[in-house]
């Protein structure tokens, strides 16, 4: 199994990237899966209306970006809240996304969303995100599930440090596994009928 770990914030050493972090540490890898960290941090994909994404001149960032979704079987897009809503880098990158040139990338996937707060947050973006990346799925007839089981990461820097090891609090490491394996869960089983 492919799994793919985006943290959709811009911040150099966000939350999100040390979730993103923290999510492959409790995936426990063996050798058939690989998995691969994005980071929005060198995020460079044009707004729309200003610009697209080439799919014959992508930039680095693009192309690790894109590369890395399309080989995932499972996708988990770990979003910040910024002001009880998602971030315009993600919205903006699914708007560039859900264009014909890349609509295989909501094809037979598996979307797990994960909410992070620095405070008690993070359900808004998830169901946000949700109607989205359905409606993308909807709208170009392709073959994918957005898992029902959502994470809100809360108080992310009070329980995890700075290289995304627990600072001990139980009850976030349990919801956090718990998370992970019902993903894997839909994902083995979505994998199995594909």
């Amino acid at each position: 199994m492919h799994i793919a770990i985006i943290a959709t914030s811009p911040r150099k050493d966000s939350n999100s990237l040390r979730f993103a972090k923290y999510i492959e540490k409790a995936l426990n890898a063996n050798d058939q899966t690989k998995i691969s960290i994005v980071d929005f941090h060198d995020y460079d994909i044009p707004s729309v209306g200003r610009g697209i994404i080439d799919k014959n001149n992508l930039s680095a960032f693009q192309n690790t970006l894109i590369q890395s979704w399309d080989q995932a079987d499972l996708i988990f897009l770990v979003m910040p809240e910024y002001n009880w809503t998602v971030s315009g880098d993600l919205i903006n990158a699914l708007h560039q996304l859900g264009s014909r040139d890349f609509m295989h990338l909501f094809n037979n996937k598996v979307f797990a969303l994960a909410g992070v707060s620095s405070g008690r947050g993070g359900r808004t973006p998830c169901l946000e995100m949700t109607t989205v990346i359905n409606k993308i799925i909807n709208f170009t007839s392709q073959f994918s599930i957005v898992s029902p089981r959502i994470y809100e990461s809360h108080e992310t820097h009070k329980n995890l440090d700075e290289t995304a090891e627990s600072t001990g609090n139980g009850i976030y490491e349990k919801t956090v596994k718990d998370f992970v394996e019902y993903s894997l869960k839909v994902a083995e089983r979505w994998n199995i009928l594909a």
